[in-house]
């Protein structure tokens, strides 16, 4: 299901009712400056390393003249044109996205790759190509004026891994260009021991006839040299820390979801502490995001009255704009969809649907419901007992008790969940959520577990004042299967003591395809586009948490994504994965514990 994109502001909704604004096609955008410059910078740059690594491309009469004089100006000279080379190519995407301090460096940079286009290559073209993007950048300087992104020093460790590697294959390719001047028929072996010597600046096992030996050791030199300063410029900078939800931040959008959070199931999630936020001018709606690779994500609708959201989606596109972030919206309703395309013209697709469960409607009675009713009654068998409660009556002692448990059996080393997990339990301003807790006794003469009798957890969040949102779901890996239905049994037949008519399970994303697919009639298309999805749920759950929310006989309320352009698709799916905790850089487990100790130990 698509929205399509509105080249029109529509007005602001009278009475509470949305407006519906007039839709109008819209063609192609032409691709901006600053793209274009940037395309000249990769030009720039591979025409730099060209001329620095190969020798036919880098060939004339001057050249060979310069080769015979005595000095070293040609072999450092191709050095500089490498480097210049390399740092223009990681300087394209700063300046695609409209970085001023991309700017800045590609101004002070293009003139040392002209000089060297000179000094080595003495070629025009390789003169006039940098000096006519520097004049560019120069008529267009206004245009590049997008703030610094969050600064993490993860950034040096994948500099160092992106570079190192780029710095190793252009070495090879550095020592492989002179057949005819190399001594001996050296292996691929002994050319990468040579290259590795060379990154560190240490002469290698290879020998060059005349002057070549010298330029191969300079250029690889330059390449380690430049590794190694960017490396260490990403890892010593200071921090520019992500946006924070702040204590005054939280208490404001703890006031908007008082009065509006029965709207959107998933309101409370805006509550994550590692979120940042945007507020209307009015300070009647708010959305919170996460910046995650250069996108902009925000979760969910945005809180707060609905005739002040355009405010607030109008100051969350101004920060995108202000940063060149890419903006995007992950799990919004439908409703929120169509502010959302209205407002700023962007695209909404439909990404799966949200399982909804009305209380006064379930029942474990009938044939559509035996299977999960012999599940829960085989279980109660084993000798499993349930508890349903609001976080604030669970005794200090017990709800730390669950907490560790659900941290111990989580699985991942990272909290997964972005726009539909809280990503914390039993915090005290957090009193209204709900836990079920699953418990049995151990058989009399074995050791007790280290969380005791309990054995199995679900954690909700509020939905106002008469529904609650399930947030995570963690049981004991050595208990019985099915306990996770047993808790959300008992969940909803609990409800109605606590004052809950409905309950949102879990986002099954895609449900519609794999429902479709499974169809008598199914289209092949269909049918292939299901098959996919069955495949990749090998490492997504993506068909069990379709089968698994089908069992309770849900209301479906679709989920959509909002973004700009197809071309941002998979770079905004590879954001959402790692803000949803799919992807993750990390040093490895025995590492970070080692590393934990000797901080303990030091402190």
């Amino acid at each position: 299901m698509f929205v399509r994109k509105s080249a029109v502001r529509g007005a602001e909704a009278s009475g509470g009712s949305a407006g519906r604004a007039r839709r109008v096609p819209r063609g192609p955008r032409p691709e901006s400056v600053p793209a274009l410059i940037a395309r000249a910078c990769v030009l720039a740059g591979f025409l730099d390393i060209a001329a620095g690594v190969f020798p036919r491309f880098r060939h004339s009469r001057m050249h060979t003249l310069a080769e015979v004089l005595p000095g070293t100006l040609g072999p450092f000279a191709a050095a500089l044109a490498l480097s210049s080379g390399v740092l223009l190519l990681l300087l394209a995407h700063g300046l695609r996205r409209r970085k001023r301090r991309a700017w800045r460096a590609a101004v002070v940079l293009l003139p040392f790759g002209a000089c060297a286009q000179f000094a080595y290559r003495h070629s025009f073209v390789g003169v006039v190509i940098p000096l006519l993007l520097l004049w560019l950048l120069a008529r267009h300087r206004g245009q590049f004026d997008a703030l610094p992104d969050p600064r993490s020093r993860w950034r040096a460790l994948t500099n160092f891994v992106l570079m190192g590697a780029g710095s190793i294959l252009l070495g090879l390719a550095i020592v492989s260009v002179h057949p005819h001047r190399i001594v001996g028929n050296p292996s691929l072996a002994e050319r990468l021991e040579h290259v590795l010597y060379g990154l560190f600046g240490v002469d290698g096992p290879l020998d060059y006839a005349g002057t070549t030996s010298r330029t191969v050791a300079v250029s690889l030199g330059a390449l380690g040299l430049i590794t190694a300063l960017t490396t260490v410029y990403l890892a010593f900078r200071p921090a520019r820390p992500a946006a924070w939800l702040s204590e005054e931040d939280e208490v404001r959008l703890r006031a908007l979801l008082d009065k509006h959070g029965a709207r959107d199931s998933l309101g409370h999630f805006a509550l994550r502490r590692d979120k940042g936020v945007v507020f209307s001018p009015s300070g009647k709606a708010a959305v919170c995001y996460r910046v995650v690779s250069g996108v902009m994500l925000a979760g969910g609708d945005p809180v707060g009255d609905v005739e002040a959201w355009p405010g607030a989606i109008e100051h969350f596109m101004d920060e995108a704009r202000a940063h060149s972030w890419t903006p995007a919206v992950m799990g919004c309703s439908e409703t929120g969809g169509e502010v959302w395309t209205r407002e700023t013209g962007l695209t909404a697709l439909e990404l799966g649907d949200e399982a909804v469960v009305d209380v006064a409607d379930f029942t474990l009675a009938g044939r559509a419901m035996r299977n999960v009713r012999q599940m829960v009654r085989r279980i109660e068998r084993h000798g499993y007992e349930t508890r349903v409660r609001r976080v604030r009556d669970l005794a200090p002692a017990e709800l730390a008790r669950v907490r560790r448990a659900a941290d111990d059996w989580r699985g991942t080393d990272t909290e997964r969940g972005f726009s539909m997990a809280l990503g914390r339990i039993g915090d005290a301003s957090d009193a209204d959520c709900l836990i079920a807790t699953a418990h049995r006794s151990d058989a009399a003469g074995t050791e007790p577990g280290p969380y005791g009798d309990l054995k199995a957890v679900l954690h909700f969040v509020p939905w106002g004042d008469d529904g609650v949102s399930l947030d995570l779901m963690r049981r004991d890996r050595d208990a019985d299967p099915g306990l996770n239905e047993l808790l959300i049994v008992a969940a909803l037949e609990a409800a109605p003591k606590l004052g809950i008519a409905r309950v949102s399970l879990n986002f099954a994303m895609f449900r519609a395809a794999l429902a479709r697919g499974e169809r008598i009639g199914a289209g092949p298309v269909l049918r292939a586009w299901r098959g996919l999805l069955v495949f990749l749920s090998r490492w997504f759950q993506i068909e069990s948490l379709y089968r698994f929310n089908a069992k309770f006989h849900p209301r479906w309320h679709p989920r959509f994504v909002v973004y700009d352009s197809t071309k941002d698709l998979p770079r905004i799916g590879w954001a959402a994965m790692q803000a949803e905790g799919f992807v993750t850089i990390r040093l490895p487990r025995p590492l970070r514990h080692r590393l934990q100790e000797q901080g303990t130990q030091a402190a």
